[in-house]
C-alpha cells in the first residue's frame, strides 16, 4: 500500500474523536497540532503524544496561527459544537486556504447545507475518526472502520497479483486477519472457506492494530513461496 508523505494537520477539539484522530495521525508520521478551550482536555492524549497542544478558541485567528494553520495541509473541526466547528472550518478554508477541511456536525440537516457550501461534514457515528482520516488524507488511507476502543480495525485491500487463484483462507492464515467482505465486479459478497481470490477483488478485512502493517506488507508483496 502506498503511504502519504508526512504533512501538518490541525485538529480542533480534544474530545474522544479529536484525541483518537490525533493519535492515528501521529502513528502515520504526520505533524499534528490540537486545539481545545479546556487545557484539561489534553490529558486524553497521554504521555506519548508528541504533537503540539494549544489552549484557545479554535476559530480565533491567533490561535490557529499558533497551531501552524498557515502551513497546514488539512484541518479537522471536531469539537462538541456545530457552530464552532463550521465557523472554524470556514476560517481554515476561506482565510488560510487550507486544502483539506472537514467539520463534524451533529445536526444532519445543517450538515447538508454545509456540504453544499463545499465543506465536507462527518456525522456522529462510532467510526468518525476513520472517516475523518480518509476525508483529510484521501484514498491512500486504507482504514475503513475502527471500533470505539481503537483496538480492532477494518482495512480495504487490493492484493498483489501473486494472490490470484489462491483461497482467501490462505491470506487469512498468512496474516492473522479475517476477511469480512469482498467487493467483486462492483458487488459485495460474503466469503466462504472455498472462496478463491480473483483479479480485481477488493478485500475488506478485520484485524487487531498490531497486525495491520504485516497485512499491508503481505497484500502488496504477495504470498511467500510460489506454490498454491
Amino acid at each position: 500500500m502506498c503511504t502519504v508523505p508526512g504533512v501538518h494537520i490541525v485538529v480542533m477539539g480534544c474530545g474522544r474523536v479529536g484525541s483518537t484522530l490525533a493519535h492515528h495521525l501521529q502513528r502515520l508520521d504526520h505533524s499534528v497540532a490540537i486545539i481545545d478551550q479546556d487545557p484539561n482536555a489534553f490529558r486524553r492524549l497521554g504521555d506519548h503524544f508528541k504533537g503540539k497542544t494549544i489552549a484557545g478558541i479554535g476559530f480565533d485567528r491567533d490561535t490557529l496561527v499558533e497551531a501552524g494553520i498557515e502551513n497546514a495541509d488539512a484541518f479537522a473541526a471536531v469539537s462538541s459544537g456545530d457552530n464552532s466547528n463550521i465557523i472554524a472550518a470556514r476560517v481554515a478554508r476561506e482565510t488560510f486556504g487550507v486544502g483539506h477541511v472537514v467539520a463534524r456536525i451533529y445536526d444532519p440537516l445543517r450538515a447538508e447545507v454545509y456540504e453544499r457550501l463545499g465543506i465536507p461534514t462527518i456525522a456522529t457515528v462510532p467510526w468518525t475518526a476513520g472517516r475523518l482520516l480518509k476525508t483529510l488524507l484521501g484514498g491512500a488511507i486504507d482504514e475503513e472502520w475502527r471500533d470505539p476502543t481503537g483496538q480492532v480495525v477494518m482495512l480495504h485491500l487490493i492484493l498483489a497479483e501473486g494472490w490470484i487463484g489462491r483461497k482467501l483462507t490462505s491470506f487469512e492464515e498468512a496474516t492473522g486477519c479475517r476477511v469480512a467482505l469482498i467487493s467483486r465486479f462492483g458487488k459485495g459478497e460474503l466469503p466462504t472457506p472455498a472462496t478463491v481470490i480473483q483479479a480485481g477483488d477488493e478485500l475488506h478485512v478485520t484485524a487487531t492494530d498490531d497486525l495491520t502493517e504485516g497485512i499491508r506488507a503481505a497484500a502488496a508483496a504477495g504470498p511467500a513461496g510460489g506454490h498454491h
